[in-house]
């Protein structure tokens, strides 16, 4: 097994104190077999040298490194973090995101662990061993628990898949290929399909909430809500069949997704939404 565990990766552009704050929520962690990549594409703010000035303070810079340099977008940058990550699993956590707790990482190891005695793999570099181990995140704007699926399929990978804060990922699935920057607000998605269809990834659900989610950024513009939905369709074909796609878009219309989604983006209609299916998930 590589060495760190864990390699955090952090891709920052003028985040202001944001970054700092992230950072903190990884050193207060229990479990400390890990590292923090901060990719920065090029700062004007003065991010860095308090982000500099706090490690110097809290004595844990060993366990962070700065890597500055260009990138042309936000996947580009995170592409680049990973070619720089030491660590056994990859997990990004953007600027303004926080772990939940300070246990949220010896929880993640346990059940890590835990999957792969089950699994009959002693590595998890093996080939049946899981490669993608999920679990359920925080949204912070609204104070609730999104739910993940815990059974990822066809269908499951057709409607959505758990975002990137919630899914720590071990690093043998970036060697062969990063995120294709080509797609500006989904390549995280196309790269989940592309793991799971391609590299039978075996995604693992982990009954751990790691990431407290700000969201409202780059990909919930109206713009990028538009061009999600066109990369959506782009990155389905590449991976379904015209008749998987047609059959998924019929049971999505027939179930109310449209309706579903607006009560999750709903701060009056998101608290019973989500309770209503961590229920149902449970019985899945």
């Amino acid at each position: 097994m590589k060495s760190p565990m864990f390699s955090i990766l952090v891709v920052s552009l003028n985040p202001g104190e944001k970054l700092v704050e992230t950072v903190r929520s990884v050193a207060k962690q229990t479990y400390r077999d890990y590292e923090v990549i901060v990719k920065d594409g090029g700062s004007k703010d003065d991010s860095l040298d308090a982000l500099r000035a706090y490690l110097q303070e809290s004595g844990v810079p060993q366990q962070v490194r700065i890597l500055k340099q260009s990138d042309t977008g936000i996947y580009d940058g995170m592409n680049q973090a990973t070619q720089a990550a030491r660590g056994e699993y990859l997990y990004f956590l953007n600027c303004g995101d926080f772990f939940t707790s300070e246990e949220v990482l010896a929880q993640a190891a346990e059940e890590i662990r835990a999957a792969l005695q089950s699994s009959g793999t002693e590595k998890a570099a093996e080939s049946d061993a899981p490669k993608i181990f999920y679990g359920d995140i925080l949204d912070a704007l609204r104070g609730e628990v999104v739910a993940s699926n815990p059974h990822i399929n066809d269908f499951a990978c057709y409607r959505n898949v758990p975002c990137h804060q919630a899914c720590i990922y071990h690093y043998s699935l970036f060697e062969e290929r990063g995120y294709d920057p080509v797609y500006r607000v989904r390549a995280d998605y196309e790269h989940f399909l592309w793991c799971y269809f391609r590299r039978d990834a075996r995604p693992r659900y982990i009954p751990v909430t790691l990431a407290s989610y700000e969201g409202g950024g780059f990909s919930e513009t109206p713009e990028n809500r538009r061009r999600s939905a066109r990369e959506h369709r782009e990155i389905t074909a590449l991976y379904m069949s015209k008749g998987q796609r047609l059959k998924y878009r019929v049971i999505l219309l027939a179930t109310l997704a449209p309706l579903r989604t607006k009560m999750a983006e709903s701060p009056a209609w998101s608290g019973f939404y989500n309770k209503c299916k961590k229920r149902l998930y449970r019985r899945v």
